[in-house]
């Protein structure tokens, strides 16, 4: 395999280990409104499952509330059902044309049990962005060894997939102590 190749393959796949970390950890409520909250509560409308952003439009208008219009209003019983059977512990308040969620205030113990949540979320994206970095270095090695890539191109090669690694978990670690930051103090 090309070397710029596992180069341009470890990088793409690590930029997605970070990604999907960032998504993860969005999920976190912290007290403060965002619309990520709903990502993966699919509403039964028209007979198929579809997201909620697909049939309602969902604005933040406080920080603390979480606005569901949708865009018909026969399926507002639907919506407000899945958000009832979903994991993220909010009560839907349904006037006949909108629902609201407001999000609670948050003791000082959940802060702290959100916190840690968000350290398991953090640990499973270096655990992703370090079985990437294996995975590209098999790919270098196994090249060195077939002959296809020299040796001091090899070495070369696994130093900058090392350093690119780095980089990737302190945007990870920023990542988290923003998080943990948001929690604490909002």
């Amino acid at each position: 395999m090309d070397p710029d190749k596992i180069y341009k393959e470890a990088e793409a796949s690590m930029e997605s280990a970070v990604e999907a970390t960032r998504h993860e950890a969005a999920k976190i409520r912290t007290g403060r409104a965002n619309v990520a909250l709903l990502d993966g509560i699919d509403v039964e409308s028209y007979g198929a499952k579809s997201p909620i952003s697909h049939v309602a439009n969902i604005t933040v208008p406080e920080p603390r509330m979480i606005v569901i219009q949708p865009y018909d209003k026969s399926v507002i019983k639907t919506i407000e059902a899945a958000i009832n059977k979903s994991d993220i512990g909010l009560n839907p308040n349904n006037d006949g044309t909108v629902i609201r969620l407001t999000l609670p205030e948050l003791n000082e113990e959940r802060r702290r049990e959100l916190v840690k949540v968000v350290k398991k979320i953090g640990e499973e994206g270096r655990v992703s962005l370090r079985n990437h970095r294996h995975k590209a270095n098999d790919y270098v090695k196994k090249g060195e060894k077939d002959g296809g890539i020299p040796g001091d191109e090899a070495k070369r090669l696994l130093d900058e997939i090392q350093e690119m690694t780095e980089e990737h978990n302190k945007a990870i670690d920023q990542l988290l102590t923003d998080k943990e930051e948001e929690i604490m103090n909002f």
